[in-house]
């Protein structure tokens, strides 16, 4: 089962960035990015890329200029996930083969999204468009639009936000900050997973 969880490793450093990426394997969370405002970020990517491209969707965060899409295409990055609907970013994400998740707040900035090619947007902050702000944008929104819920989001309100029509979420220091262990990171991973699944009727 393919859980639509993005697990967002922000801080994260190269030498634990395998350990941590099994972990959420493991675990069932298969979709992760490390911001691009972490320590060596496309070495900690490179890291798990190279023991985990087949088994995850790994990619960036906080991607704000088409240069850093560029090097990320360069070392086989899957995906790329910005806080800003910048066009030229997600314009320079397709044209390179990956996927493309720019963040948006309003009704106009999810269009101008998806009209220039995003595979999905991320609702951010979470916290104050909320679910209700959900369910009134996805009345517009064109059907099947795949909507991520980041910031403020945790397994407490992710059955109000499938209820609102949210494909899946992004989840930050509720899985990672650093210093964590890699136990303790599973731990909580195992518990988002469950969550998930509760919520979304699996």
């Amino acid at each position: 089962m393919s859980r639509e969880i993005i697990a967002i490793l922000r801080g994260i450093t190269a030498p634990e960035a395998a350990a941590v990426t099994e972990a959420l394997i493991d675990a069932g969370i298969t979709k992760i990015e490390v911001p691009l405002n972490s320590p060596d970020p496309f070495d900690s990517i490179t890291a798990m890329l190279d023991g985990f491209a087949d088994h995850a969707t790994i990619g960036a965060g906080t991607v704000l200029a088409p240069e850093e899409v560029l090097r990320l295409a360069q070392i086989g990055a899957h995906m790329v996930v910005s806080p800003d609907c910048n066009q030229r970013v997600i314009v320079a994400t397709k044209s390179a083969g990956l996927l493309s998740y720019p963040g948006v707040m309003t009704p106009t900035e999810a269009f101008m999204a998806l009209r220039n090619g995003a595979d999905g947007i991320k609702l951010f902050p979470g916290s104050l468009i909320g679910p209700e702000g959900l369910k009134a944008m996805a009345a517009v929104l064109p059907k099947g639009t795949r909507t991520y819920a980041v910031g403020g989001v945790a397994a407490a309100n992710f059955a109000d936000w499938f209820a609102a029509g949210a494909t899946g979420f992004g989840i930050g220091t509720g899985l990672y900050v650093p210093g964590r262990t890699v136990a303790d990171i599973a731990a909580r991973a195992r518990d988002i997973v469950a969550a998930y699944d509760a919520g979304a009727g699996a």
